[in-house]
């Protein structure tokens, strides 16, 4: 446990100016975009009251109200999230092909450290779940902060109140990463923690078979993935679903962990007979 520990701490710390780098990326995008979307809409309230002579209530007929979620849609808030999620999903390749191109082949040293080779898999799928939540809890921290700013800009005639929960209800893509509900959060982030497992296993295919490995590896990819979509696959063919909510999202939970298992029991095989120092 000590060893999976620090070899998790050691991971985090390899990618913290980076990762702190794109936390401040967020906070200063954001920030910068919550002031300049607030005042762009006080300016139009102010410029149709003041010079066209619009009562408050034909402003807000026309233009409606604003709300966080106007804010959500623009390219300030969404932005630093794209690079943010683009970075960490090149960072599940670079994690492990680092150290095997970086300087001194660093691989060998890890390889050759005196614990259970699978601790190297589980800190570095530990290292990405964990900065995956770092920024979660940024950006809803900065998503409170956010409506202080628009509550301050803004009068109460022009605003509307809405919570996370009610941005996250309206704003489906949102919703993915601050699931309104426990069932939704173990479902998109186990089926996010599967997706690393299984991207991890392809690396360590390719890295064991080299070419063949790569042919290998994207089989993998292809194979899990369609088991994994194998309910929602044969409701199309067939048309028609004969499973409930429930039992289509049980099934599904257990083809995740099947996967899950399969992963990590293949990249052992791999780490510890295929790849050698």
């Amino acid at each position: 446990m000590k060893s999976y520990l620090r070899l998790t701490e050691f991971e985090l710390g390899r990618f913290f100016k980076l990762y702190l780098t794109l936390m401040g990326l967020t906070i200063i995008s954001q920030i910068i975009g919550i002031v300049v979307v607030a005042n762009n809409y006080m300016g139009e309230a102010n410029r149709s009251i003041y010079e066209e002579s619009m009562s408050k209530q034909e402003f807000l007929e026309e233009f409606g109200d604003i709300s966080l979620l106007n804010f959500a849609q623009t390219i300030w808030f969404l932005a630093p999230i794209a690079i943010c999620i683009t970075a960490l999903l090149f960072y599940i390749f670079m994690i492990w092909y680092r150290d095997w191109f970086g300087k001194n082949t660093f691989i060998y040293r890890l390889l050759m450290l005196p614990t259970a080779r699978i601790n190297l898999f589980f800190a570095k799928a530990t290292a990405i779940l964990l900065m995956v939540f770092g920024l979660v809890a940024l950006q809803i921290i900065l998503l409170y902060i956010e409506g202080i700013i628009l509550d301050w800009i803004v009068p109460n005639e022009f605003l509307k109140e809405m919570t996370i929960h009610q941005i996250s209800h309206s704003f489906p893509e949102l919703g993915i990463l601050y699931p309104p509900t426990f069932t939704e959060f173990i479902l998109y982030y186990g089926t996010g923690l599967m997706a690393v497992f299984i991207l991890f296993t392809a690396i360590l295919l390719e890295r064991s078979f080299r070419w063949k490995g790569l042919l290998l590896g994207i089989g993998y990819i292809g194979l899990t993935t369609a088991f994994f979509l194998l309910p929602v696959i044969l409701t199309v063919m067939f048309d028609k679903t004969y499973l409930y909510p429930t039992e289509w999202l049980i099934i599904q939970s257990i083809f995740g962990i099947i996967l899950i298992v399969i992963s990590i029991g293949l990249s052992r095989y791999l780490l510890k007979k295929r790849i050698t120092v």
